[in-house]
């Protein structure tokens, strides 16, 4: 029996968005760790033989702490063998994973890592959002809601005075904040797209601007896990292009009637 931890991101949510090399990960594993966000239907592919284990991770739901899921990894890995540690999204955006491959690798445990397609970049391409447009946006900011202090990031503030797409991830109790930052560089016109649940038969979403999505999220109930997605690429949305060419989004100043 050879220890070994693979780190596999599970994709945004829908459960065929996993590569083929992570399934032939969880095909091969004699222990699944798995998170929150991902899919559980992806459980399937695991041997019969394998022990599932759920270890939550979801912002305000932490089942276990994450030294207790590095524990967890390297007694399993060296009791039982192949350890694959299943989470949403990509295991090395905001997803804590390097100090989990560290961790096993302090412990003399073999390593691999298996990227997924992250919900920063695969659920707003689910809603027809690109992230960079050549004419509308040349770069994207991917930044934390809140930090381990529980405060929003001092990256906001730098990302709001670009012309870039911002994405934020586990954001949604710090809206507030979010439009308080905007708002302090005049940009309450910005569009802004924030979707629940992306890529799932659960997925929900808003569009407005800064000035009105407080009130919008509101009406729609919706809450984490979503992503927040802040641009003018928002304008490309399929349910405002009808009739109009990327022109007519530059820049783009109406979308405060959506």
């Amino acid at each position: 029996m050879q220890p070994k931890l693979t780190l596999v991101g599970a994709g945004p949510g829908d459960a065929e968005l996993i590569t083929i090399k992570g399934i032939r990960a969880i095909q091969s594993a004699d222990v699944v760790m798995y998170d929150a966000l991902a899919n559980d239907d992806l459980l399937d592919y695991a041997p019969k033989h394998a022990l599932l284990l759920y270890v939550g991770k979801r912002k305000g739901d932490h089942y276990l702490k994450q030294a207790e899921i590095n524990d967890l990894i390297v007694n399993y890995a060296t009791n039982y063998g192949h350890v694959v540690r299943l989470k949403g999204g990509d295991p090395f955006v905001f997803g804590r994973g390097f100090e989990e491959i560290e961790f096993a690798q302090q412990h003399g445990i073999e390593t691999e890592v298996v990227p997924g397609v992250s919900s920063a970049v695969g659920v707003a391409a689910r809603q027809g959002i690109p992230v960079t447009h050549r004419d509308l946006a040349q770069s994207f900011w991917v930044v934390t809601g809140h930090t381990q202090a529980n405060k929003l990031p001092d990256d906001i503030h730098l990302a709001a005075q670009s012309s870039a797409t911002v994405i934020i991830l586990m954001g949604m109790s710090k809206i507030k904040e979010i439009v308080a930052v905007y708002e302090q560089h005049g940009k309450t016109q910005t569009p802004v797209a924030i979707i629940q649940n992306g890529t799932t038969d659960r997925e929900k979403y808003v569009l407005g601007t800064l000035q009105d999505i407080e009130q919008k999220v509101a009406l729609a109930q919706i809450t984490n896990p979503a992503v927040i997605v802040i641009g003018e690429v928002v304008g490309l949305h399929r349910s405002l292009t009808a009739g109009r060419s990327v022109a007519d989004l530059l820049p783009i100043t109406g979308l405060q009637n959506l």
